[in-house]
C-alpha cells in the first residue's frame, strides 16, 4: 500500500461523503440523510492522501448484533487499481470478526465486478435462495 495514504477509522464529512459518491459512480445521497447516516456508523474507514483529502471509504451500519450491511465502498477514480479497495475491506472484514456476535448475518449489495473482490472475503451470491430487493425514496 502507499504509504502516504492513512487509514482512519472514522466516517467522513457529509460534504466529502457525498462528493466520493458521486465521483465514483455511486447513487446521490442528500445531505440531510447523509448527516443522519454517517452519525449512525458502527464502522468506519476513511483513506486520506498526504493533503488530508478523501480518496476512499467503506462503512459498516446494522443493529450491531444479528444484522450488519458493508455500505458505501468507494475508491477515488485516480487511486483506484492500487489495492485500496482491498485495504477498506480489510479493515472492515477485522472490525466484524472482533465484534460479530456467531450467526450475525452480515450483507452487502456487489456491483459488477466488485462482487470478485467481496467474493476473496467470503462473501456469495444469494441467488438463487433469495434475491437482493430494495425501494428507494
Amino acid at each position: 500500500m502507499d504509504h502516504s495514504i492513512e487509514v482512519i477509522h472514522q466516517a467522513p464529512e457529509v460534504e466529502e461523503y457525498i462528493a466520493l459518491r458521486a465521483a465514483t459512480g455511486l447513487s446521490p445521497k442528500s445531505t440531510e440523510g447523509a448527516k443522519i447516516g454517517l452519525q449512525h456508523s458502527f464502522f468506519a474507514v476513511t483513506l486520506r492522501n498526504a493533503d488530508r483529502q478523501l480518496v476512499g471509504m467503506g462503512r459498516i451500519i446494522g443493529d450491531g448484533g444479528c444484522f450488519y450491511q458493508i455500505v458505501d465502498i468507494a475508491v477515488d477514480l485516480a487511486y483506484q487499481g492500487k489495492g485500496f479497495g482491498k485495504t477498506i475491506m480489510t479493515e472492515l472484514m477485522m472490525y466484524l470478526d472482533h465484534h460479530a456476535p456467531e450467526g450475525s448475518y452480515v450483507s452487502l449489495i456487489a456491483d459488477v465486478p466488485a462482487d470478485q473482490l467481496y467474493q476473496k472475503y467470503g462473501f456469495a451470491p444469494t441467488a438463487p435462495r433469495s434475491v437482493g430487493m430494495y425501494k428507494k425514496y
